[in-house]
């Protein structure tokens, strides 16, 4: 997108709250939402996923000061609706602090930023609760961007039913539904952020409220490579030497599985969506999640013409699943936020909490 379209989108920027378990790419995700003046940052909640809800907490606060973001952030689900047994975090994928190993350096960074700076304490409300107020004030507006588990939409639904025809739309970073082979990346079938709560990616995706899943059939196309990460270093203030210096434990985890010499770009992925959707090809159906046996976290979208039979997926909302992209949109989107011609945030307010 060149820099008028870009401007034209801002004079209306889309109103979103990011539901994140940062995490590598979550910090990624964020700095290009953070940027872009096609969308307007209203709140960050938090979830377990890539860390324990502690560890993703404190990023939220610190890539909120870092990305000098003044919006709410919320504390949410430590864990899974059903399931209260102990749980291993993806440490092994984003390091023992969420961040690979940074996660100091970018808070000393985000201090540095001027005498007055501080690490925003949590707000008194649950994610939950935050949610709903915020879809409330302002029915029809809000745009809700998960990049985690769906635990908090989830209980926002539950306290609240009446947000499902109140949210703008939801966009879900999560799911495989094997197109061109990409399917799991935590079992054969089962993607992360959905395994994590399969039971909540359900309730999210047969709720009556527009949902797009932005899941690894897309996000395993966009890959970052290695030139192109050392490329950020120097830019963006301190921004691009800390994304360099998170993204080398991330590359070394992906080298190891996947052979690749980068990353996937799996929650900026989401976050392009939002900005320049027609870089992606939908397919639309109802969507379910497996819940039990060995195919537990698995989604699996019915795009068939309808039979008339009675399915599981019967009398469920078509949603949209992407199963194409443009990746070097996508690249060129995130590749932008560091441009400092780009800046066109700055003529207006930081997201307003409720």
């Amino acid at each position: 997108m060149n820099d008028q379209k870009a401007a034209k989108k801002s004079t209306h920027p889309m109103p979103v709250i990011f539901d994140t378990d940062p995490g590598i790419d979550d910090a990624m995700a964020l700095y290009l939402l953070a940027r872009h003046p096609a969308l307007d940052l209203r709140a960050i909640t938090t979830v377990f996923g890539n860390g324990s809800i502690e560890v993703t907490n404190r990023n939220a606060r610190i890539l909120a000061a870092l990305y000098q973001q003044q919006v709410p952030v919320a504390a949410g689900a430590a864990g899974p609706l059903h399931d209260n047994a102990l749980r291993e975090f993806s440490s092994h994928v984003h390091g023992d602090d969420g961040l690979g190993g940074v996660a100091d350096l970018a808070e000393r960074a985000a201090l540095g930023l001027s005498p007055n700076a501080q690490i925003p304490a949590l707000d008194a409300r649950p994610a939950h609760q935050l949610i709903c107020d915020l879809v409330n004030a302002e029915p029809g507006a809000i745009t809700l961007i998960a990049v985690g588990p769906l635990t908090n939409l989830a209980l926002a639904l539950r306290q609240d039913p009446s947000i499902a025809s109140k949210v703008h739309q939801v966009i879900v970073m999560g799911g495989a539904f094997g197109t061109a082979a990409r399917c799991g990346n935590v079992t054969p079938v089962a993607e992360a952020n959905v395994i994590n709560d399969p039971e909540a990616a359900d309730l999210v995706f047969t709720a009556d409220w527009p949902v797009v899943i932005v899941g690894l059939d897309v996000t395993q196309e966009v890959v970052m490579e290695e030139s192109y990460l050392a490329s950020l270093q120097g830019r963006g203030g301190a921004v691009g030497d800390f994304l360099w210096q998170a993204t080398r434990h991330y590359q070394d985890f992906y080298y190891g599985c996947d052979g690749i010499k980068g990353i996937y770009a799996h929650d900026a992925s989401a976050i392009a969506y939002a900005i320049e959707p027609e870089a992606f090809t939908l397919r639309s159906g109802p969507v379910r999640v497996a819940m039990e046996g060995i195919a537990r976290g698995q989604t699996i979208q019915d795009f068939r013409k309808p039979s008339g039979a009675q399915t599981p997926w019967s009398g469920c909302p078509a949603q949209q699943v992407c199963i194409g992209v443009q990746a070097e949109r996508v690249l060129a989107l995130f590749d932008q936020a560091f441009d400092p011609a780009f800046d066109l945030n700055t003529d207006r307010p930081a997201g307003q909490g409720a």
